[in-house]
């Protein structure tokens, strides 16, 4: 887990990061050791107060994501029955 000052600080980091690495709000939450809730919270509540330019390209990414999702969860599935992991 790492430790960041305020919650200011912690959406722009959060938000950086999804915006850098293209990430998911789980892989965010996952390698900042907080929850999704958390993460999501602050890139979309938090962020729009503290730094809009960046909650814009956050929003982007998350758009993307949200429409991506369903080829995601397939593709887990399929290889979850490609190779016997019942």
């Amino acid at each position: 887990m790492m430790y960041i000052a305020t919650d200011k600080e912690r959406c722009v980091v959060l938000a950086t990061y999804i915006v850098e690495n293209n990430a998911t709000v789980r892989k965010a939450a996952q390698k900042y050791g907080v929850s999704k809730s958390t993460v999501h919270k602050d890139v979309t509540h938090t962020l729009k107060s503290v730094n809009r330019p960046l909650f814009e390209d956050v929003k982007k990414v998350l758009d993307k994501n949200k429409k991506e999702r369903h080829i995601r969860g397939g593709e887990a599935t399929r290889r979850k029955y490609r190779h016997g992991d019942q």
